[in-house]
């Protein structure tokens, strides 16, 4: 177990391609989070954290062991390593967007490789070995499965028949010549606990208002805050627009004739909403960035 110099918790934070948008998010949810360019050591501005940055892909281990009360990693790190931690909640984001990543199974373009099957015999390259080959045994297909330490996309058809990749969009596979033939697991970024932490309240409690801020966080980045004033006669109208999260708040104005609006909508729907509002009587109207939406 953790005892981190009186700390509470000890977090472990993804070093690398994660470490930019976890900082942001911690930072919308609250905290800062400050490291200087050379040090895997970050500062806190909760005098009852500590932690450090690793690879994603260790996290869970340390998690596993002890050495962290909690952190942040991909699902698939923890399914490929077999880590025996309680996973508290699920944060959907990434280096480059909010969706889940998936692993692929991939082959070139030219292969003749169709499914599963016809990669008897094959050679893959993956990063994610014991996914790969759990994957293969669950379709009694016996290939050489190798571990690749990054650049996969460019070994096929030369060094390997087919790769097993994350990806998010498809379009660094497309853009290599690659066609994906299945997908091995979905997966995206969870905080994490070790099980001896998390049975002690005050450590659990702890994550748990962690993990309720950073979901808010994650949740503010959908929806907009929206202020507008209307005459009272065209209030139904402005309401029938709205699609809100709840029941807008209505204040008297100064004028008696008029009212104040306030809700917040869907941020992709909001380019809609507003000429539709206005020409239906708003004015004033005024859109606004959330940093948390709790439900």
């Amino acid at each position: 177990m953790s005892d981190n110099k009186g700390k509470l918790l000890n977090f472990g934070l993804p070093k690398g391609s994660l470490e930019k948008p976890t900082l942001a998010l911690f930072d919308k949810a609250g905290y800062n989070i400050s490291v200087s360019s050379r040090s895997y050591r970050p500062s806190f501005d909760d005098p009852e954290l500590d932690g450090r940055f690793v690879r994603a892909q260790e996290i869970s281990r340390f998690v596993e062991y002890g050495f962290f009360d909690c952190g942040l990693t991909g699902h698939d790190w923890v399914v490929e390593n077999e880590s025996d931690v309680v996973e508290v909640c699920e944060l959907v984001y990434s280096r480059a967007s909010n969706v889940t990543s998936k692993w692929v199974l991939a082959v070139p373009e030219s292969s003749e490789v169709k499914e599963v099957k016809d990669l008897q015999g094959k050679r893959i390259a993956t990063e994610v070995v014991r996914l790969t080959k759990a994957f293969l045994k669950k379709h009694d297909v016996v290939a050489d499965v190798e571990f690749s330490w990054g650049a996969t996309e460019v070994k096929v058809p030369e060094m390997v028949d087919a790769i097993v990749d994350l990806t998010e969009t498809g379009s660094s596979l497309r853009a290599n010549k690659l066609r994906i033939v299945d997908t091995i697991l979905s997966t995206s970024t969870r905080l994490i606990a070790n099980k001896e932490s998390w049975a002690v309240p005050e450590k659990r409690a702890k994550i748990e208002r962690i993990a309720m801020l950073l979901q808010a966080a994650l949740e503010a980045g959908q929806w907009v805050g929206l202020k507008l004033n209307t005459p009272k006669s065209k209030l139904q109208a402005v309401l029938d627009t709205l699609p809100a999260l709840r029941k807008p708040t209505i204040a008297p104005l100064s004028d008696e004739n008029w009212v104040a609006v306030e809700t917040i909508i869907e941020d992709k729907v909001v380019r809609e909403i507003i000429p539709e509002l206005r020409d239906n009587g708003a004015e004033g109207i005024i859109e606004y960035p959330l940093n948390k939406v709790v439900h």
